[in-house]
């Protein structure tokens, strides 16, 4: 079974800013009408991060599928995840840090990456909370965080500030 593990975005956090622009850029010249965010821990300063680069690609339902055939030419399906009419993930494990890419379609029920890190952002509780719930998990497996952080995501998507989003 696979462990999680966390470190400090303080050390981390220039480096997954670095990468993102250098994706950013790559994922830009293919779908120049995407919304391209720096989503996950690594985009909230002084948060602790399993050490990887989360971006959430945004586009609208026609442009989906052109947009998953043009990622799929620079990055891995995540064979992993689930796949819908809206929502596909990829990844590049070799990247410095790891890449997960999230592809939603602008409106859809998983176009949430980047309200997640608004409502982080801009709630010093909440980051406290989700930052506690990482250091329960510390060493442990990583399906049971995986369970515990989706808990933690359903219920910010219950809270004001998600929804003012």
């Amino acid at each position: 079974m696979e462990k999680v593990y966390f470190f400090s975005s303080d050390t981390l956090f220039e480096a997954a800013e670095f990468a993102f622009q250098i994706h950013k850029k790559k994922i830009h010249e293919l779908l120049p009408e995407a919304d391209i965010q720096h989503v996950g821990s690594s985009a909230i300063p002084n948060s602790l991060t399993k050490g990887d680069l989360d971006i959430q690609v945004r586009v609208n339902t026609e442009a989906f599928l052109t947009a998953v055939k043009a990622l799929s030419t620079i990055y891995e399906s995540n064979e992993g995840s689930i796949k819908t009419d809206f929502f596909r993930s990829f990844k590049d494990d070799h990247a410095v840090p790891p890449l997960g890419v999230q592809l939603t379609v602008i409106g859809s029920e998983f176009d949430d990456f980047w309200k997640f890190r608004e409502v982080l952002l801009m709630n010093l509780q909440y980051r406290h909370e989700y930052d506690q719930l990482k250091k329960q998990f510390e060493g442990k497996e990583m399906e049971d965080y995986r369970e515990a952080k989706h808990a933690f995501f359903q219920r910010l998507m219950k809270t004001k500030e998600f929804n003012n989003l």
